[in-house]
């Protein structure tokens, strides 16, 4: 497929933030996966102690790191944290003390891309959900 053409099509960013207490040992769960189809990016981050929200927005910041960090500039991003989604939707005021920082910076990441964000059942976010969990077994 040439550049061009290849260019004009979304990639998709699957993340998950997980929490084993709230706050507790947190993770994140990043999966960048190509307009073909093919994973291009997998990867669990150890957060350290987070809430299960703050672990969400965590996840949802490195997916759009990585994602910068390869020259994306159009995706489609699936999360299963409902509120997150609602949040940068407008949907809901963030009204969290520890999540409006978080909140901005995923705001001004989201500046570099053409994007639409969904929310979508826990089961369709299932290799994310198992690298987040991973990242906190392995710390």
């Amino acid at each position: 497929m040439n550049q061009k053409r290849q260019n004009n099509r979304f990639y998709s960013l699957y993340t998950d933030g997980a929490s084993h207490g709230n706050p507790g040992e947190s993770g994140a769960g990043i999966v960048l996966v190509a307009p073909d189809g093919s994973i291009i990016v997998q990867k669990s981050v150890y957060l350290g102690k987070k809430t299960n929200n703050e672990a969400e927005y965590l996840a949802l910041i490195w997916g759009l790191k990585t994602a910068c960090q390869h020259g994306i500039k159009k995706l489609y991003i699936y999360m299963d944290a409902q509120l997150v989604v609602n949040h940068l939707k407008g949907i809901y005021k963030v009204k969290a003390e520890n999540l409006k920082a978080l909140h901005h910076e995923v705001k001004e990441l989201l500046r570099q891309f053409c994007y639409e964000i969904y929310h979508i059942k826990r089961e369709k976010n299932k290799l994310a959900d198992k690298l987040a969990n991973l990242a906190i077994k392995g710390s």
